[in-house]
């Protein structure tokens, strides 16, 4: 079945124009669960109450209220929203072109794979092109569903993808938060710490070889619910070693790391030693 589309926009840049479709790159995979009245199964339903007049409120007879006090609100209409967006609200005016390593990922919100539409093949096709050769991704501003966002167009798979993005006063300020600063790392913690690092190291990611197995269960369960089976849950049991120091943590993961026989971490590097070429290095390393 093709994918189908959730909208239309148009790429500018320069006195180019690229009509384009918007298509949803991932949804959740997440299990979800109806609310029953435990007395009798029934599936329940949800009501708007007011509390003033003490009655059931239909949507007809709702408006959108902005709290500008406490319990004060000024009223805006649907009309007067859409208004705002003005003709603009479909068109990506791209504002730069940056290197993708610039951007820190804290500001990626959702991803949208993106199409040409009627006509657009060719600018399409261009435009991806010479994004993927030149290294560069774009930054531009987009009204989708009544929210302006800022969003950062990138060539990914012989195509192009649109990140939409959290404007900078919408990130909270890493500052605010504890980071310990204030911990002393000893000699020798940070050699080995490099060496489970780059024992669990690989070259690339590979998405498929993780699964949901938390959903697996869940949904293993309802199945055996469904066919009237009597079930017994156990979750996964997790060994944790209380840490009382950090170096003998440490070496005890390297040490088992290296007994079960998976890649074998980098040996310590002297401080004092000279350096060498680093493939020799790894290779004199894999023979201890």
């Amino acid at each position: 079945m093709a994918p189908h589309s959730i909208g239309t926009g148009t790429i500018s840049f320069g006195l180019v124009s690229i009509p384009i479709r918007l298509y949803t790159a991932a949804s959740s995979g997440n299990v979800s669960f109806n609310l029953l009245h435990a007395k009798c199964g029934s599936r329940i339903r949800q009501q708007t109450f007011c509390p003033t007049c003490n009655e059931v409120v239909d949507r007809a007879s709702l408006v959108r209220g902005y709290e500008f006090a406490k319990d004060q609100y000024v009223r805006v209409s649907d009309d007067e929203l859409k208004s705002l967006e003005g003709e603009t609200s479909k068109v990506l005016d791209i504002a730069e072109f940056v290197p993708l390593a610039s951007v820190d990922p804290i500001y990626f919100e959702k991803t949208y794979y993106l199409g040409p539409d009627k006509g657009g093949d060719k600018a399409y096709r261009l435009l991806a092109d010479a994004m993927e050769k030149n290294s560069r991704v774009a930054l531009a501003k987009f009204v989708m569903r009544g929210k302006e966002s800022l969003v950062l167009i990138r060539p990914a798979k012989s195509g192009l993808m649109l990140h939409t993005m959290y404007f900078a006063d919408e990130v909270r300020d890493f500052g605010e938060i504890d980071r310990g600063q204030s911990a002393k790392i000893k000699p020798g913690e940070l050699e080995l710490a490099l060496q489970l690092i780059d024992g669990l190291s690989n070259d690339e990611f590979k998405p498929e070889q993780y699964q949901d197995e938390y959903r697996q269960r869940v949904l293993g369960v309802i199945d055996q619910k469904v066919e009237g089976k009597e079930v017994t849950t156990v979750g996964p049991q997790v060994q944790r070693a209380q840490v009382i120091d950090l170096m003998d943590a440490l070496k005890e993961s390297l040490a088992k790391r290296v007994a079960s026989g998976e890649k074998r971490p980098l040996a310590k590097a002297k401080r004092d030693a000279a350096p060498a070429p680093a493939a020799p290095k790894r290779a004199q390393a894999a023979k201890k």
